[in-house]
């Protein structure tokens, strides 16, 4: 998930090696940290993420569709009565939240770098059907350098890309071909091109409609979305952050136009990119400023250029929609 630059007032820009503010070390005293939370969060989103896990992996093995709710709901008493169940939905576990701490970390160690004041990453088990809502850091220190934020912002989704990869591989290798499966059950998903590329390459001339995901690829898809929602070029996402710091004072501006191009994609193929551009216009498009007039160096162009790849192979404008139950 995004992070949340420390708001800070102007200050005048001084001359020196170009990275902005590096005269200034003026950082936030750092904080005591809380392993306990941390580690309890953890926990949780491990038993939460798991028990959807392990019935994923039950719909897999017998040939269900994925997400048959009424069912799988009604199933969730038995996982909580066997505990043990828990150990299967482990390969999707496992596989999630690696990918969402590579995430996090690639921040957090962006920030160790820059000795900005971050916390660990929270972890937020949820009821959802993956059994989370991501993870986050706190930035708790200014940032006053656009390369650094650009820095802290990119590192997160990169990381988070490079570990999903070889899951996404992983977990197709292990898929299953049955007829028009993708389209049964409550939920479908949709096929974003580096899934879809990688699904010719592992099952060339096999329908995307007719390739049963395991659980671990479930898991990478999930992964995928979470990275396309990231590097939106809104706001205080990831990619608002690569955005204000190519574009300064006209991030305003074109996170507005992003933001409204969401509208259109929410009518016309997904509700839940509406629900988005309504969050992000009420919690997340306020962006603090940094006064710092350096230009961003070819280095950097090039890594934003790839953030733009790694989003243009992760998105898709249906990512989830109502299926056909069985």
């Amino acid at each position: 998930m995004s992070f949340q630059p420390y708001a800070q007032g102007p200050r005048p820009y001084q001359p020196g090696n170009g990275a902005g503010l590096k005269s200034y070390s003026l950082y936030a005293a750092p904080k005591r940290k809380r392993y306990g939370v941390h580690l309890l969060l953890v926990a949780l989103t491990l038993v939460t993420t798991s028990t959807m896990g392990a019935r994923l992996a039950y719909n897999f093995r017998l040939n269900r569709p994925a997400f048959d709710l009424e069912r799988d709901l009604a199933a969730l008493g038995d996982i909580w009565g066997r505990p043990w169940l828990l150990l299967d939905g482990l390969p999707f576990s496992l596989t999630l939240l690696t990918i969402l701490l590579a995430h996090e970390l690639g921040h957090y160690l962006a920030c160790a770098y820059y000795r900005v004041d971050a916390t660990l990453p929270y972890f937020l088990p949820a009821p959802t059907f993956v059994g989370t809502l991501g993870a986050f850091i706190r930035i708790r220190s200014p940032i006053y350098s656009k390369r650094m934020l650009f820095d802290i912002g990119i590192a997160g989704p990169l990381a988070g890309f490079a570990v999903l990869l070889p899951a996404l591989a992983i977990g197709l290798a292990y898929s299953k071909v049955i007829p028009g499966i993708a389209h049964r059950g409550d939920l479908v998903f949709g096929t974003p091109p580096l899934l879809w590329f990688m699904q010719r390459l592992i099952f060339p001339g096999v329908p995307s409609s007719d390739i049963y995901l395991h659980p671990v690829a479930r898991a990478a898809w999930v992964g995928l979305f979470a990275t396309a929602l990231n590097l939106l070029p809104i706001g205080q996402l990831d990619g608002g952050h690569i955005l204000y710091s190519f574009a300064g004072d006209k991030h305003r501006l074109l996170s507005r136009l992003f933001l409204l191009a969401l509208l259109p994609i929410g009518f016309f193929f997904w509700e839940g990119w509406l629900v988005w551009a309504v969050l992000l216009l009420l919690f997340g498009m306020r962006h603090p400023s940094i006064y710092d007039p350096s230009p961003m160096d070819g280095g950097r162009r090039r890594l934003a250029w790839l953030a733009l790849a790694v989003f243009l192979l992760s998105f898709t404008v249906d990512p989830i929609r109502q299926g056909v139950a069985s």
